[in-house]
């Protein structure tokens, strides 16, 4: 089934807006593969330019590549008229960047979504949009899990409890929206953006609320507290202690990134996801401390530090990925553990990944 779709994608154009970036690159990668040609349209000026070319193999040379803003009318709508289908990944996608710039956060993510999807309405072309958002839409989640009355239930609940002090919520995408920052607020407007604007003239949306991302070839950003399996390695490499903000008692459903473009992709063409919202998850709970542990499994005498929670980051939930499977056909392949192994193992054969800041830092810490 997943080949048989796929072939749908041959010979079309695709745009993929924030296309230069980690989630983009695999994305663009994904899509060659299925014989389609990828467009990718990038600022390129989240990470120095050389992390692009070398670390997510993006060459800003390369005519298939603009170099240029989401919120220029005149570029948005050359590429898009240009396209058969678009995935519109741009964004100020740093939890801590947003909340220090909501101006910045509100300028991309709001009027450049506003600018792509005017675009979109207006070209006939268009066979489908799929817009990136985040699980940090739900938040915390509603305060109680509503009661069930079934044994299994129960069993599983006390489970839960015990294993991670709390019973960390299920996020369905029915589930009411809780945003507690300001990325997680401009994602929920452009949700609804996005089905009011394209639903108004006819064309096919789909939804996708990432979890949280990680994988070969992230590299951290300073200043920022995402992405925690590439800060804990980076910093488990240099021989620094692992920064556990609020203890690591925060629910994650980490996907793998790889799994995260295969599933974006899919949604491009699969029937059943038109006019649909999806989770891309594992739908299975990992804690921040377990996700230091499996990194210090991969370092060992890695120390562990609690440090305070930064503003904005949710205690987090995991996913119900039955509509995931139900609408894509399609389950992911990577765990955790297999996942934070092979990003260790990739971080030792690419030390170029680790930045030199952080070095200079680690420098001075140990003299």
């Amino acid at each position: 089934m997943y080949d048989i779709q796929l072939k749908e994608l041959a010979d079309r154009t695709v745009l993929v807006t924030g296309g230069a970036g980690l989630i983009g690159s695999r994305i663009a990668a994904c899509l060659r593969k299925a014989g389609a040609r990828p467009i990718l349209l990038c600022t390129m000026d989240a990470y120095p330019r050389n992390t692009y070319r070398d670390l997510f193999g993006i060459d800003p040379t390369d005519p298939d590549v603009i170099v240029g803003n989401i919120q220029n009318p005149d570029v948005i709508r050359k590429a898009v008229a240009e396209s058969d289908y678009v995935i519109h990944a741009a964004a100020l996608a740093d939890v801590a960047a947003c909340t220090r710039k909501p101006m910045a956060a509100i300028r991309t993510n709001i009027t450049g979504t506003q600018v792509l999807l005017d675009a979109v309405a207006a070209c006939e072309r268009t066979r489908r949009l799929v817009f990136v958002s985040s699980a940090s839409v739900y938040g915390n989640g509603n305060p109680e899990d509503p009661p069930r009355p079934c044994e299994e239930y129960r069993t599983v609940r006390q489970l839960l409890e015990a294993v991670y002090g709390r019973v960390p919520p299920r996020f369905y995408e029915h589930t009411q929206l809780r945003p507690m920052s300001v990325y997680a607020n401009t994602k929920a407007w452009g949700e609804t953006q996005t089905a009011l604007t394209l639903g108004a003239v006819g064309t096919s949306y789909t939804v996708v609320r990432y979890f949280s991302v990680y994988g070969e070839p992230q590299v951290i950003k300073e200043n920022s507290h995402s992405w925690v399996v590439a800060w804990f390695a980076t910093r488990a490499a240099l021989g620094l202690p692992l920064h556990l903000n609020g203890g690591g008692h925060q629910i994650r459903d980490l996907a793998h990134v790889e799994d995260i473009a295969a599933a974006t992709v899919r949604a491009l063409i699969a029937p059943r996801a038109h006019n649909e919202t999806i989770n891309i998850g594992t739908g299975i709970p990992t804690s921040i401390r377990t996700v230091a542990e499996l990194v210090a499994e991969q370092y060992p005498g890695t120390r562990f530090v609690e440090t305070p929670m930064p503003p904005g980051d949710p205690l987090g939930g995991y996913a119900s990925t039955h509509r995931l499977e139900a609408v894509l056909g399609w389950r992911p392949t990577i765990t955790v553990k297999d996942g934070v192994a092979r990003y260790a193992d990739w971080l030792g054969k690419t030390p170029e990944a680790i930045p030199t800041w952080l070095r200079t830092r680690s420098k001075a810490t140990t003299a």
